[in-house]
């Protein structure tokens, strides 16, 4: 008789217990291990979040904003885990004290050279087929913002520095720099 080998599925409970100093994401049981964003990312990442944040405020909008790292259980399963750089979610009956249960309204992911493969490919899947509205790619090394607007079936590409129209919000337009 020949012995079959299979490939083990993970659960959300192998990332809650990965080692101290190790962070991963989980996608239709496979783990994919995260390193540590560096300077330019972040400094991104906490532009935007303060741009979306004041805009959400200013205008006595329902959606909140949350930066990584931030639970999402994307397909509400035991399965898929993520933690969007920036995720914006406009239904408040996903959010629990652990995260997001279900898909946010507007994911960013900011692209570094070991996040690449994911957040163009693996992820844009993902959050595509999940129900994400809206998915930017914000790419430093190109210095470029892919938009895809999942409920339009579009995608755009913009230079940074450009006005890049938000479409979950009516009339929000941000730049973004480096």
């Amino acid at each position: 008789m020949d012995i079959i080998e299979t490939e083990k599925i993970y659960t959300i409970e192998d990332i809650y217990n990965l080692p101290d100093g190790e962070s991963g994401e989980l996608m239709d049981g496979n783990i994919y291990y995260m390193a540590s964003p560096g300077r330019i990312h972040q400094k991104i990442s906490m532009n935007l979040s303060y741009k979306i944040y004041n805009y959400i405020n200013d205008n006595q909008g329902e959606c909140e904003i949350y930066a990584a790292p931030f639970a999402v259980f994307l397909n509400n399963d035991n399965y898929n885990y993520v933690e969007p750089d920036i995720s914006v979610i406009c239904d408040s009956s996903k959010l629990d004290n652990k995260g997001c249960h279900g898909a946010p309204d507007w994911i960013i992911e900011i692209a570094s050279p070991s996040s690449r493969q994911m957040d163009y490919f693996v992820k844009l899947f993902k959050y595509s087929s999940s129900g994400v509205r809206e998915y930017w790619i914000v790419d430093f090394v190109q210095q470029c913002v892919i938009v895809y607007n999942f409920e339009k079936n579009t995608t755009e590409n913009y230079s940074f520095g450009k006005d890049i129209p938000v479409g979950i919000y009516n009339g929000f337009f941000m730049k973004v720099e480096s």
